[in-house]
C-alpha cells in the first residue's frame, strides 16, 4: 500500500501518489470508459486514493465518469476538481473566477460527481480580471458551508499564492513539475515551503519524454494535445529525447522503467510533494505506483539533477496562447 502524505497546514492527507484522470476523457487518444472505471477501482485497491479531475475535462464528462465510478465508494477517495473557466458550446471560452461563477461551478461539480463535498477545490488558472482575494473568499465561504474541504491553486505565481493564502489557507499548488520541467525551483517551491503549502506536480512524466514513449508531434492524431506542443516539434523533439537518456540509463541499471525513475525522483523531493501521473489503463497505473518502492541514492539524485538541470529542455512549455494563462 502507498504511504500517506499531508498537503498544507490544514491537514489534507492523501496517498503519496495520486491519479490524474484527465486522459480518461480528454486530450490523449481514444477513450474506454469501462477500462477507466476499472483503473479507478484498481487505484483504490492499491491505496492510491487521491483522484484529480476538473469541470473542463471533457468538458464535464470526466467528472461524470468519476461520479458513476465512485458513487458507492465515495468515502474511500479524496477528489480534487477545479473551477475557473467559462465553458460555452462545449469549449473553453476563457477564465472566469467571479465568486458567483465559482458557486455555480461548485454546485454543478457536486452534481456530476454525485457527492455532497469536494475535497480539494482548485482555481484552475488565475483570472486576471478577478482579485485573488475575492476568489479565496468565495472558496472560504464554500468551506464554511461544508461543500468544499480544502482550497488549492493551479499554475499560480508567488505573489498570487501569498495574497490568496492571506485570505484563506491554500493547501496545495498544482503545477507542472518534473525532471523535465523544473520551472518552480527558483521561487515557487521556496515560497510553498515557507507558507506550509503542498505541491501537486502534474505531467510528472514529461508527457512521455521521461518514459521514452514520446513521438514527434506529427505522429499524434488530430485533436491530441501533443500535436501543438512546441517540445514535440522539429529539433526540439530530438534534443528532448537526448536529454532524457540519463533517466533511461539509470532505469536499466536498476531494472526499472524510465517513468518509475522519474516518479521516484519526484517523491524524493520532499514529503510535501504528491505527483499525479495520469493514465487510463490499469497496467500503467500499477507501474506508476510501483515507483514508490524504488530507492534512489544521493548519487543517483545528483546524477539525474545534473543531466536534466533547469533549462535543459528545448522549447517553451506551451504555445504562446497557452503560456499567457500561466501566472508567472
Amino acid at each position: 500500500m502507498l504511504a500517506r502524505r499531508t498537503l498544507g497546514l490544514e491537514g489534507l492527507e492523501v496517498s503519496a501518489l495520486g491519479l490524474g484522470c484527465m486522459g480518461m476523457s480528454q486530450s490523449y487518444g481514444t477513450f474506454d470508459d469501462a477500462e477507466s472505471v476499472k483503473t479507478l477501482h484498481r487505484a483504490i485497491e492499491l491505496g492510491c486514493d487521491f483522484l484529480d479531475t476538473a469541470e473542463v475535462y471533457g468538458p464535464f464528462t470526466n467528472e461524470e465518469l468519476l461520479g458513476r465510478a465512485l458513487e458507492d465508494r465515495r468515502d474511500e477517495v479524496t477528489i480534487a476538481t477545479k473551477f475557473g473557466f467559462r465553458i460555452e458550446d462545449g469549449k473553453n471560452a476563457g477564465t472566469d473566477s467571479r465568486p458567483e461563477h465559482i458557486r455555480e461551478v461548485c454546485e454543478a461539480s457536486l452534481k456530476r460527481l454525485r457527492t455532497d463535498r469536494i475535497d480539494l477545490f482548485y482555481q484552475h488558472r488565475v483570472d486576471p480580471n478577478v482579485p485573488i482575494e475575492d476568489v479565496a473568499g468565495a472558496v472560504g465561504e464554500l468551506v464554511q458551508a461544508g461543500k468544499v474541504r480544502f482550497f488549492g491553486l493551479s499554475e499560480a505565481g508567488v505573489g498570487t499564492i501569498r495574497r490568496a493564502h492571506g485570505v484563506h489557507p491554500v493547501s496545495a499548488l498544482q503545477s507542472e513539475y518534473s525532471l523535465w520541467e523544473r520551472n518552480l525551483e527558483d521561487d515557487v517551491i521556496p515560497a510553498l515551503r515557507e507558507l506550509g503549502i503542498g505541491l501537486v506536480p502534474f505531467s510528472p512524466l514529461g508527457r512521455g519524454f521521461l518514459t521514452g514513449t514520446a513521438k514527434p508531434a506529427e505522429e499524434y492524431d488530430e485533436g491530441d494535445f501533443r500535436r501543438g506542443d512546441p517540445r514535440f516539434q522539429g529539433g526540439n523533439f530530438a534534443a528532448n529525447m537526448r536529454a532524457a537518456d540519463a533517466v533511461r540509463a539509470l532505469a536499466e541499471e536498476k531494472g526499472a522503467k524510465p517513468g518509475q525513475i522519474a516518479l521516484a525522483w519526484l517523491l524524493h523531493q520532499g514529503d510535501d510533494v504528491v505527483p499525479i501521473p495520469g493514465t487510463k489503463r490499469r497496467t500503467y497505473l500499477e507501474e506508476n505506483i510501483a515507483a514508490a518502492d524504488i530507492p534512489l541514492s544521493a548519487d543517483d539524485l545528483t546524477r539525474l539533477d545534473e543531466a536534466l538541470k533547469p533549462g535543459t529542455t528545448a522549447g517553451p512549455r506551451y504555445s504562446e496562447r497557452m503560456m499567457a494563462t500561466i501566472d508567472r
